[in-house]
C-alpha cells in the first residue's frame, strides 16, 4: 500500500512523512519542485502541485491513500483525479477554525471548508484533521535570532499552540487505519502568552531574549511584512490573542489517539531551538 504525502517538504507533511516511514509504511513523498537530498534515499519522490492538477495522475497513480494539503482553488479537481486513481482514503489537513461559529466569515476556515466540501461532494472516503493555532507561527520571531528581542503590542495576548508532531502523529494514525470519516481537533496546551512564548525560547536557546512592547501601529506595519492584511486586522482586533474553542465544540484528539498529553510549546521550543540561534 502506498501512501503519498503531499507537500513533503513543509513541517507539517515532514513530519508525517517521518511517522509514517518509523511504522514501516510505503512512503512517496511529494513537492511541487523536488530537489536532490531533500528526503531519505529510501523514500519514492515525485513532483506534485496542487495548483496545477495536470501533475496528479502521476503522482497518484498506484497510490491507496493520501495526506493533502487544503488547496481549495483546485480541489474539485484533485478529488476527481482520486477518484480516477482509486485512492481509497484521503487524510486533510484541515483547520479547527471551521468548527468557529463565525466560520462563515472567517478567510482560513472558508478555504478549509471549500476543501472539505469538495472531497465530501466526490464521495471519498476522508479524515479531516483540524489543527489550531500553529506553534510553527513563531518562526516569524526572526528579530529573536537576529537581535535577541521580540517586539509586539500585546506581551500577554494568548495562544494554545499546537506541535506539528502531535499534527503529524494524528494525521498518521489516521492514514494507517482504514477508517474514514472522522474529524480530529489537534488544539495543543494552553492558552499560553507571548510572554511565556519568549521565555521559553529563551530557555531553549540559553540566552536571555528581550520583550519589547511597542504602539499597535508599528506593530501593525511589522505584522503586514508577514501576514495578509485580513489576517493582521484580525490578530489586532483580538488584541493579538488567538480564540480557543470551547469544549462542547471541540475536545483535543491527542490524549484519545495517542494516549498522551499534546506537546507543550517549551517543548516545541526545545525541537526548534536552532532555528533561533
Amino acid at each position: 500500500m502506498t501512501i503519498l504525502v503531499t507537500g513533503a517538504r513543509g513541517h507539517v507533511g515532514a513530519a508525517v512523512l517521518n511517522e509514517l516511514a518509523a511504522a514501516g509504511a510505503q512512503v512517496r513523498a511529494s513537492s511541487r519542485t523536488p530537489r536532490p537530498g531533500d528526503f531519505p534515499q529510501d523514500v519514492e519522490v515525485v513532483r506534485a502541485d496542487l495548483a496545477d492538477p495536470a501533475t496528479l495522475p502521476q503522482a497518484l497513480a498506484g497510490v491507496r491513500k493520501v495526506f493533502l494539503y487544503a488547496h481549495p482553488e483546485t480541489a474539485a479537481e484533485f478529488a476527481a483525479a482520486a477518484r480516477r486513481a482509486g485512492v481509497e482514503h484521503v487524510v486533510l489537513l484541515s483547520s479547527y477554525t471551521v468548527m468557529a461559529p463565525d466560520a462563515g466569515s472567517n478567510p482560513i476556515a472558508v478555504r478549509h471548508l471549500a476543501v472539505e466540501r469538495a472531497l465530501d461532494d466526490a464521495g471519498l472516503a476522508r479524515t479531516f484533521v483540524r489543527p489550531g493555532y500553529f506553534a510553527t507561527n513563531s518562526l516569524r520571531w526572526q528579530s529573536i535570532r537576529h537581535d535577541r528581542v521580540l517586539r509586539t503590542a500585546f506581551p500577554d495576548a494568548t495562544t494554545a499552540p499546537v506541535h506539528e508532531r502531535d499534527i503529524a502523529a494524528v494525521a498518521a494514525r489516521a492514514l494507517l487505519d482504514d477508517a474514514g470519516g472522522a474529524a480530529y481537533p489537534v488544539l495543543g496546551p494552553g492558552p499560553v502568552t507571548i510572554r511565556d512564548q519568549v521565555a521559553a525560547i529563551a530557555e531553549a536557546i540559553g540566552e536571555p531574549v528581550r520583550l519589547e512592547e511597542v504602539d499597535v501601529d508599528t506593530y501593525r506595519a511589522d505584522l503586514l511584512t508577514q501576514l495578509p492584511a485580513p489576517l493582521v486586522e484580525m490578530l489586532l482586533q483580538a488584541g493579538g490573542s488567538v480564540r480557543q474553542l470551547p469544549a462542547e465544540v471541540a475536545v483535543d484528539a491527542v490524549p484519545e489517539l495517542l494516549g498522551r498529553p499534546a506537546l507543550t510549546f517549551a517543548e516545541w521550543a526545545r525541537d526548534h531551538a536552532d532555528d533561533f540561534r
